[in-house]
């Protein structure tokens, strides 16, 4: 190698003990699960059912991995060495900003090529049974990996270079990444079928964008809902696109790395309550002002957290005006879904559109939680104002409780947002009352559940960017991973193996509110909402020995 970005990222990575427990642990669930489907007492299947199934299996699991681990190290990648004030050295030194990024992407997708290296055997393995196709699906899901993981790191060393923070970095890549994974298999639902071509063959391009679509074409299964949708494979397009995405997000990288990275003046602003009448007036029919960006803020109320006050007022998407952006948005997007309901109930039924209502806002808790609680209590370790915060007069139970009402004010407000597309059910047909309930009810127990759980895996660490990947880590283990054992069911394991795995996914007791297919034999409500509630007592607890730990002298 003659980059010494490359080495020094490569073989910095490979030297950490956490990289080889990931590399083993990896390695490990994918021999099992192949052992685990194994003929046993020399019956095997001449149909090849179930090397497919274990072979669907691997796969999702492959793909869940790479959405998780690729991003992560590259997130963090760049905006480390601004805070570092390495950055700066770096574009001084003789290296181009080609030669820069080009190590910083070839140390990233290095590591997550040598995971997918590590499962070769297991894949040789699945084609040995019998019933997998070397080129019609075993090629074609490890190009769908690789273009995958390729362009998920160059999208995520962009965000780091845009990001001022490694907590805000990490949010903004795997947003980027939820957006190209899962939203874009949503505009294929609803096109399907249509009178207008052109308008179905754009649903289905914008679905080839997803590599979830894509491998489950590959697969040959189907995605949102049984209906068949999204089952055609769009491999090529999918790799024509990935291709696409990765030299756009690289070009803007390269072009932004420079000399004028650390030359930008921001505007000092100006307070408006020091403005004219005229101005005022204006923003404040503008702003409607309460969220008027550059209004003075009152002072902390004797009654009000201060810790909250400041959670709000510092964060980005805690602010006034930013957090109604926001809403606005998830308003918009329910709005929208309501209109594919009353547009899809006479075709698919309103339960169809329940699913995807619940596929979306389990998505948009999965992926807003670890970002704003991932970082509550190992963000503030990590700058050092822990120890400020422990020299002012407030109690660390205060302290906490302050940080997670400020990511559970956040939380609710935009789950609030998406209620709409329910009272559209309950207009189509108002039978589903008591189902609608159900649901809301599975949600804000999904959602106090990551929160607790993000909550206490920020106070086990010291670096944000270690908790914020881990909650991410784990929530989608237990939301998405399990699913895995779902996929097998029938073949691979028996109807009580499959409901014990259920039992502790709030994905699928929600799905199974809402009746969806496949999760309603199981039963799952309400005992997982009493696991949910054991899970969480769990998580209070992990968390109040951490902050208990950190209050005594380091």
């Amino acid at each position: 190698m003659n980059n010494p970005v490359v080495e020094r990222e490569l073989t910095g990575m490979l030297r950490r003990g956490r990289t080889l427990a990931a590399q083993v642990i990896f390695a490990s669930v994918l021999a099992a699960a192949v052992v685990l489907a194994w003929p046993h007492g020399g019956n095997v299947s001449l149909t090849g059912a179930q090397s497919q199934q274990v072979f669907r299996l691997f796969s999702y699991a492959l793909l869940l991995g790479a959405i998780v681990i690729a991003p992560a190290f590259p997130a963090v990648s760049l905006v480390r060495e601004k805070q570092a004030g390495t950055l700066a050295l770096l574009l001084n030194s003789p290296l181009t900003p080609r030669a820069i990024f080009g190590g910083k992407l070839l140390g990233a997708v290095g590591f997550v090529l040598m995971l997918v290296v590590l499962s070769l055997p297991a894949a040789a393995a699945c084609y040995v049974m019998g019933g997998v196709s070397l080129t019609g699906e075993i090629v074609p899901v490890y190009l769908i990996l690789i273009a995958a993981s390729i362009q998920y790191c160059a999208i995520a060393l962009y965000m780091s270079l845009r990001a001022r923070r490694v907590d805000g970095a990490l949010r903004l890549a795997y947003a980027a990444v939820f957006v190209l994974a899962v939203l874009t298999m949503v505009p294929a639902e609803f096109t399907q079928g249509s009178m207008f071509t052109s308008l179905a063959t754009a649903g289905d391009w914008v679905g080839a964008m997803s590599p979830l679509a894509t491998m489950a074409g590959v697969l040959g299964q189907s995605v949102l809902t049984n209906a068949g949708t999204l089952t055609t494979s769009h491999t090529v397009a999918f790799l024509v696109i990935s291709l696409c995405v990765t030299l756009l997000f690289s070009l803007l990288t390269i072009r932004r790395l420079g000399q004028r990275l650390f030359d930008q003046p921001r505007a000092a602003g100006k307070i408006t309550d020091d403005r004219s009448g005229g101005v005022r007036f204006f923003r404040r029919v503008m702003y409607l002002w309460f969220f008027d960006p550059q209004r003075r803020s009152r002072l902390t109320g004797p009654l009000a957290n201060p810790v909250f006050v400041k959670e709000l007022r510092t964060s980005r998407f805690g602010r006034s005006h930013w957090l109604m952006r926001l809403v606005g948005l998830c308003l918009v997007v329910s709005l929208g879904l309501m209109l594919a309901a009353a547009y899809g109930a006479a075709s698919a039924g309103s339960h169809v559109m329940g699913m995807i209502l619940v596929l979306l806002q389990v998505a948009l808790i999965l992926l807003i939680t670890p970002g704003l609680a991932g970082g509550l209590i190992s963000s503030e370790v990590e700058s050092g104002s822990w120890q400020l915060l422990q020299m002012t007069p407030l109690s660390a139970r205060r302290i906490v409780t302050g940080k997670i009402l400020s990511s559970l004010w956040t939380l609710f407000l935009l789950l609030l947002a998406t209620v709409p597309g329910y009272l559209a059910m309950l207009v189509i047909d108002t039978s589903e009352a008591a189902r609608v309930g159900r649901v809301l009810t599975a949600l804000a127990v999904t959602a106090l559940f990551a929160l607790l759980t993000a909550s206490a895996i920020s106070a086990m660490f010291r670096k944000a960017a270690t908790s914020t990947g881990t909650a991410y880590g784990v929530l989608l283990l237990v939301c998405v991973g399990t699913l895995g054992i779902w996929q097998g069911r029938g073949t691979l394991f028996g109807f009580q193996a499959v409901r014990a795995a259920l039992l502790i996914n709030p994905l699928a007791a929600t799905l199974a509110a809402i009746g969806a297919p496949g999760f309603t034999p199981y039963q799952l409500i309400p005992a997982n909402w009493y696991i949910m509630a054991v899970a969480g007592a769990l998580a209070v607890g992990v968390m109040v020995v951490c902050v208990w730990r950190l209050t005594k002298p380091q």
